[in-house]
């Protein structure tokens, strides 16, 4: 059981969620591209695929999630479905695509990922029957891309925070919010879910006293987690508006 968060800076956490979840916290964030594709199956796939992406530079990552989104006409899932992929990222070619990402793995993940929805109808349905709970969710993702040989671009099981996988299932989980979807409400309790760590958050972390921890490892995320649940026990990963606030605060 984790110790409560002192009443100041729970108090903080809460104002800072408040003014930070908004519909402006979409500008410049990698949940802007889920929201410019229209109907569900496109949202996931939009989402799914922007947020692997989301890593290293803002200015250098968006431009080329706009680049797919642009490629696909606005229909992610059928652009993925049919392979229309092919058209612009060819097997082991080694041509950088974005930084570790070349276009060859590119096309392995896009791939996967095609299998995937072939065989599930969505990415939603392939979690809902491999998984319960937020980290299970982590888990059976990870697994079916690790399968396929991807853990260049996905990791490979949950030994790391596996950050991105972690924020792309708020977007997918929580409801009632200006930025998250809530697409998967229904089989995934937001309760569950992993706060999205990397070593940003984890160092904000570190000085509100909420984490004690040198790495941004999978265990830290799920403690930090525990914490946040204290302040927010109906919904812990509000709790990562608060720390973006506190970053852009200090």
């Amino acid at each position: 059981m984790s110790t409560p968060v002192d009443t100041a800076t729970a108090q903080l956490l809460r104002d800072l969620a408040a003014r930070y979840e908004t519909a402006d916290f979409i500008i410049g964030d990698p949940s802007y591209w889920m929201h410019q594709v229209e109907g569900a199956k496109n949202q996931e796939a939009m989402a799914f695929v922007a947020s692997v992406l989301s890593y290293g530079s803002r200015k250098q990552f968006m431009p080329k999630i706009g680049q797919i989104l642009e490629w696909s006409g606005g229909e992610m899932d059928r652009w993925l479905r049919n392979g229309s992929f092919n058209d612009h990222f060819r097997p082991n070619d080694k041509e950088c695509f974005y930084r570790l990402y070349n276009n060859g793995c590119m096309h392995q993940f896009l791939n996967a990922y095609s299998q995937l929805l072939s065989r599930f109808g969505s990415l939603g349905e392939y979690v809902h029957q491999n998984a319960s709970d937020g980290f299970g969710a982590v888990q059976a993702i990870c697994s079916h891309f690790a399968a396929s040989g991807v853990s260049v671009v996905i990791p490979k099981d949950t030994q790391s925070a596996c950050k991105r996988v972690c924020m792309f299932l708020r977007w997918m989980v929580r409801s009632g919010s200006p930025v998250d979807l809530g697409l998967w409400t229904p089989f995934i309790d937001r309760r569950t879910l992993i706060m999205p760590l990397d070593t940003h958050v984890l160092s904000q972390s570190v000085r509100l006293g909420l984490l004690n921890s040198s790495t941004a490892s999978m265990s830290a995320a799920r403690r930090l987690t525990e914490v946040l649940a204290t302040v927010f026990p109906d919904d812990p990963l509000r709790g990562d508006f608060a720390l973006f606030g506190y970053g852009v605060n200090n």
